[in-house]
């Protein structure tokens, strides 16, 4: 593609954000996260109302949609058997909500925080084949049953330091229903560590990228502030996602839902989305 194309981007929502932003996603089918079910409040309770009402809400809407899955106090690489079904059996719940709405993307959250330098994929010998080996055993169910709805796993750096080590994970399911996830202000973070910085991220995700959550910061917290609030460079970010041979989900994922259009704004000034 060429390196000054703008791209479509599109946000993520909570459900009762949906009806404020439906004229500027619906026109173009912009990118579209629907974050609820990433509460556990919300798989616990009767959420088929509010499945069907989002259906009805999104009639006509043939964009590329998906959701956030469970991530508070998840850890998909645990050891423990036990907490590996508790995790399995939330994330299967979370699948069912996709199932209901037809979202074809989830995002869960990489597992992988420990002491060390940026360069080495895990601190000790064997470490990253057995945490991936816990993942697996964790995931597998969860990956062959997202891959029947028709549904992508995409999994977001958190506290990664090295890509290589996330992308190892992604690897090894040798699916095509599961690829990564690249929040930029968490690699903008880990950058202030010797990380790489959210360009570098994209380069060394290439066909593997499947989704980005489009925030700015300063480095300093995980502010998720509108693209032009902070200090993240954009047009190296945007013009390594246009060397892309595809384009992967664009979602502003800001902390107030009112930082939407003007993050959209500011990037759309740049030249750099549409």
């Amino acid at each position: 593609m060429s390196s000054n194309n703008p791209l479509s981007v599109g946000a993520a929502l909570l459900s009762f954000d949906l009806p404020k932003y439906k004229d500027w996603i619906m026109p173009t089918n912009r990118d579209l996260e629907i974050q609820d079910p990433c509460m556990p409040a919300i798989l616990d309770a009767d959420w088929r109302p509010l499945a069907s009402q989002l259906k009805s809400q999104l009639d006509g809407y043939t964009g590329r949609m998906g959701v956030h899955g469970p991530f508070y106090g998840i850890k998909i690489n645990a050891f423990d058997t036990k907490i590996q079904q508790v995790v399995r059996d939330r994330m299967l719940q979370a699948l069912e909500f996709v199932a209901a709405v037809g979202a074809t993307h989830m995002v869960i959250h990489s597992p992988f925080d420990y002491f060390g330098n940026q360069f080495l994929n895990l601190t000790k010998g064997k470490r990253l084949k057995l945490e991936i080996e816990a993942a697996h055993s964790t995931l597998n169910e969860v990956v062959a049953n997202a891959a029947d709805l028709g549904c992508t796993i995409v999994i977001e750096n958190i506290h990664d330091k090295n890509p290589a080590t996330l992308l190892a994970l992604v690897r090894s399911f040798e699916s095509d229903f599961v690829k990564m996830s690249l929040d930029v202000g968490h690699a903008m973070l880990m950058h202030q560590v010797g990380g790489p910085s959210p360009d570098q991220w994209v380069a060394a995700a290439g066909d593997l990228l499947g989704h980005v959550h489009l925030q700015d910061t300063d480095g300093l917290q995980d502010r998720h502030w509108a693209p032009g609030k902070g200090s993240l460079n954009f047009y190296a970010l945007f013009e390594e996602l246009n060397n892309l041979n595809h384009v992967p989900r664009l979602i502003l994922e800001m902390d107030k839902s009112d930082w939407i259009l003007d993050g959209y704004q500011h990037l759309e000034a740049l030249g750099l989305a549409k």
